[in-house]
């Protein structure tokens, strides 16, 4: 059991919740304007890791057919037969259980608001069948995060979590389109509809630097309706030199950099952004709007 259960999280890319929840933690920081309660840090956490794991999951068992033809992916747990649907439904259900628990125990908007990402995950797997807007969903998947922690503790909607959450929604489809230059040609093959296989390598990447442009400015707009200091402007300015060098080791060593590029790089975004975030709360050079 033990050993299904790491196969499943490393099947799922668990630790790419690495740049995923610091955005969560963001919305939470940004709302309270100080150190949240325990009781915050812990239901935010859980929704955010379990429903993380919902998406992945979905995203697996809707593709299970997919990844088992394409080279790249055959090695997955599902196609590999090393995990059975049935074990990853069920991974699903108490992921999905959890994740309406946590809505709950967090307030009655979350509560209200929870089929929302659920319809969105689902929705995903899918779009790629049909658009390259599905990079975009993806996006707005991950960008329920910061706006979710943000009403988790204000109870309401404000311009900062607005911005916040549209500049995840750029990040993300950014750095999605990147990934999917490693199926360029399976996508083509297949029919499946990808930014890459619609328009090829060339406008990928040069919309990509347009979207990551794009979230460094919704970032920004979020910092400065919600009051933030120099700090955090600091960490946005940091943030905007790593896209921009992600996109460069694309640019110059096409897929190979991938890992680099789609893994450390966003880590060190998500991260120095919410730490750029509480060194400016901690500081005080600003004050939660």
């Amino acid at each position: 059991m033990i050993k299904k259960i790491i196969l499943f999280l490393k099947d799922i890319k668990f630790e790419h919740s690495l740049f995923a929840l610091p955005f969560a933690y963001l919305g939470l920081f940004l709302a309270e304007g100080r150190m949240p309660s325990a009781h915050l840090w812990i239901w935010v956490t859980a929704a955010m890791v379990s429903f993380r794991t919902l998406a992945m999951a979905l995203n697996r068992l809707f593709d299970a057919s997919i990844d088992a033809r394409n080279p790249r992916t055959q090695g997955r747990a599902i196609p590999s037969g090393k995990l059975s649907k049935g074990s990853v439904i069920a991974v699903s259900f108490l992921s999905l259980l959890l994740f309406e628990i946590s809505a709950f125990i967090l307030g009655p908007l979350c509560f209200l608001l929870s089929p929302v990402p659920f319809v969105l995950a689902a929705v995903y797997p899918v779009m790629k069948r049909v658009s390259w807007i599905s990079h975009f969903v993806l996006g707005s998947v991950l960008a329920i995060a910061p706006y979710g922690a943000w009403i988790a503790s204000r109870g309401e909607f404000a311009p900062a979590p607005t911005f916040l959450s549209l500049g995840v929604i750029c990040w993300v489809a950014g750095f999605d389109m990147i990934y999917a230059l490693q199926d360029l040609d399976f996508d083509r093959e297949e029919g499946l509809h990808s930014f890459p296989a619609r328009f090829g390598r060339e406008l990928t990447l040069a919309a990509t630097k347009w979207l990551h442009f794009l979230s460094v400015f919704f970032w920004a707009l979020a910092g400065f309706f919600d009051g933030r200091g120099w700090g955090f402007f600091a960490g946005i300015l940091l943030a905007a030199f790593f896209l921009y060098r992600s996109y460069r080791l694309v640019r110059s060593y096409g897929v190979a950099k991938i890992n680099e590029a789609f893994f450390v790089m966003n880590v060190v975004v998500s991260v120095g952004i919410f730490a750029s975030a509480v060194l400016d709360l901690v500081f005080g050079r600003g004050s939660a709007g």
